[in-house]
Parts: C-alpha cells; structure tokens; sequence
C-alpha cells in the first residue's frame, strides 16, 4: 500500500540559482539551499518513491494538468529570467503510472484533471530548482510535476490534494509531496525590482508571512484554512497559493493537527516572502 510519507511548502526563487553559481551572488540563499537539501535527504530516509510537485511556475487557464512523461530531459533557460537560469541540463525518471492515478482521483473529485506524455512538455524551474539541490543523487527519484491553476478556489485545491493522498495509498509509490512556491507574492515596480533582490515589498505582506508560518509552527490548521482566501488575496499568492491548498488537502485539511517544521528562517526575494516548511505526516494504517 503507498502512502503520503513527506509533505513540505519549498521555495524555488531564481535567486537560489544565483547562489549556486560563481560571481557575486554566490552562497546568497545558502540557509535555503541547506534547507531544500535536507528536504532531499528525509525524502531518502524515507524511501520515497516518488516527487509529486505542485509547480507555481507551471501556470494552467484550465484544469488541472500532470506531466506524466517516462522521462524528463532537456537544456533548460528560464523564459522568464534567462539572464538568472540558463544552461540548466536536467535528467529525471518520471512516474506515468502514478500520473494516470492521480488523474483518474481528480476526475472523481468532480474536476477536470489531464495527463500528458508530450515529448516537448518541459520542466518549470519551480520544479528544476528544487530537484537541482534535492535529487542529485543516484538513483534520482521519480519526478511528476502538477500545474497549478490561476483561477483555481481554495476549496478546489484541497479536493485536488485529497485525489493526490487516494492515488497514493492506490499506487503502491512512497510519495513526497512538495508545494513550491511563495508565501506572499508581490513584486516591487518594474523600475525597483533591483533594489529588492533582499527585500518585501510591504511590510503588511511580511507581518502576514510570519503570522502564517506562526500558525504552522503551531498546528492551528483550522484557522489558517480559514485565513488563507484573504491571505492569497491580499497578499498576491502566486499561482492561486495552489500549492498550499493541495499540501493542505493532502494533509487532511480540518482535520488535520499536526505541526510544520520551520527549517529555514523566512526571507525576502524580489519583493516576495519565502521559506521552507517540512510538516509533519500520519501515515495510513
């Protein structure tokens, strides 16, 4: 029987990228860096089988899309930042099997999922990033990306998880679930963007952050589940804070009073907040 056996909110700013490489920026998000690649090793401690990854930076208009390729390889450059990501060779096992699954839960769910197996369907550097730093070792474990609808409700995204947490007790597969993408989202004015590489873009934003991840820490489930419409609203969630919803609804949303461990201090990038978050997982009997 598979299961659910890691959850975790990661970051994936470019800005780690950067840190990565030589030159000026580098070992700027060194405490996330350490934070995603610990990430990786609890995943190894715990046999995980399979990523499934809830990508931010993979936006759907409709529906809610899998990349189900046997297999992930290409030559990445960021079409958003090429001047931040270039030359990004990537080689990754997928996972179709567990695709098909979550498909089929999605679509019992009451919702529209698709699964795809298109040879020039690429990785997105919310998921490149991520797996970068947290699966580089061999044998590297499967990788099966979730887009995340921008027009999507919170309600939507913790049925979507909920299908997510069935077709991994259905598959067999030790799955590692991780949800990347930002706290707040906000970016500063084109012509400020600059001078925010280490900055919020307001301070509401940050006092916002810090009281979500204080209900994490805290195991207050219900009231954060409560918050987290106006949170995404007033806080510009990036991509729907999608991602959140599935981690949550994977969690059991309510019902769910466990705690989030906090494994890096929170910071700014480009004006939004970001951290990274391993909660913990009650797994089936």
């Amino acid at each position: 029987m598979g299961d659910i056996v890691l959850a975790s909110k990661i970051t994936h700013v470019p800005s780690i990228w950067l840190s990565l490489q030589e030159g000026k920026h580098h070992g700027i998000r060194r405490p996330a860096e350490e934070a995603l690649a610990e990430v990786g090793r609890r995943a190894r401690a715990r046999q995980v089988d399979t990523f499934v990854i809830a990508d931010t930076h993979w936006l759907n208009s409709s529906g809610f899309h899998l990349n189900g390729k046997a297999r992930h390889e290409a030559l990445y450059a960021s079409h958003e930042l090429p001047h931040f990501i270039q030359g990004l060779r990537y080689s990754y096992p997928g996972d179709p099997e567990l695709a098909a699954l979550i498909g089929e839960e999605i679509t019992a769910g009451g919702q529209k999922a698709l699964v795809h197996d298109i040879p020039e369907l690429g990785l997105e550097y919310g998921t490149l990033v991520p797996m970068h730093i947290m699966n580089s070792d061999e044998p590297k474990i499967r990788v099966l990306p979730i887009g995340c609808n921008m027009y999507s409700t919170v309600e939507e995204n913790l049925r979507v998880g909920e299908a997510i947490a069935r077709a991994a007790r259905r598959s067999g597969r030790r799955v590692g679930f991780l949800a990347s993408g930002s706290l707040s989202h906000q970016f500063p004015t084109n012509a400020l963007t600059s001078q925010y590489l280490n900055r919020i873009s307001a301070d509401f934003n940050a006092q916002m952050d810090h009281t979500v991840l204080a209900m994490w820490r805290e195991g207050r489930t219900e009231e954060f589940l409560e918050l987290l419409p106006d949170y995404n609203e007033r806080c510009r969630g990036e991509g729907a804070m999608a991602d959140t919803g599935m981690l949550f609804g994977i969690l059991g949303g309510t019902a769910y009073h466990g705690r989030g461990e906090q494994l890096c201090d929170y910071f700014p990038s480009t004006g939004t907040g970001q951290v990274v978050v391993d909660f913990s997982v009650q797994l089936a009997a």
